[in-house]
């Protein structure tokens, strides 16, 4: 014996071109530019010409990847209010870690974890602390992308 609707409730209409709609009224629901164009300003000011050169590079062999990257990672996923924006990077710098063979992504969020506020050494010290939990290779691999953007940016100490 049902009590209620059949049916489940959905996040909103669909349509090709846009998507779905967020559970909102229609006069303020995103349209799927408008949540590429928020994930835009967002890619912009955490990671700048870094993550624009990632999304560039997916144009000609995947764009809806891109699209996505900008429009759900960065526009829903990373403009969440729960975390700051330095502390949504030294998660990242971490997970990244422990995953292996991010290289080149690490070397994007290294420069926005930058761009956001954490220095070279607080960085540093992120990814020593992942040795304990993601296993020397990792830890060292991920030290040397840093490595790298420290010395791109001239934040290299004097040996």
């Amino acid at each position: 014996m049902t009590t209620g609707p059949t049916t489940e409730p959905t996040t909103g209409p669909t349509d090709l071109t846009t998507g779905p709609t967020h559970p909102t009224s229609d006069s303020t629901a995103e349209t799927r530019q408008e949540r590429f164009e928020r994930g835009m300003e967002v890619l912009n000011r955490v990671d700048g010409e870094s993550g624009q050169r990632v999304i560039d590079a997916l144009a000609d062999v995947n764009p809806e990847l891109g699209h996505q990257v900008v429009a759900w990672g960065f526009g829903e996923i990373y403009n969440r209010p729960g975390l700051s924006p330095r502390d949504r990077q030294l998660v990242t710098l971490g997970m990244l870690t422990a995953l292996g063979g991010c290289e080149p992504q690490l070397d994007v969020h290294i420069n926005a974890a930058l761009n956001v506020g954490l220095t070279s050494d607080e960085i540093a010290e992120a990814l020593l602390h992942t040795a304990v939990y993601c296993g020397m290779p990792k830890a060292i691999n991920a030290t040397f992308v840093a490595k790298k953007v420290f010395g791109e940016r001239g934040l290299l100490k004097d040996s």
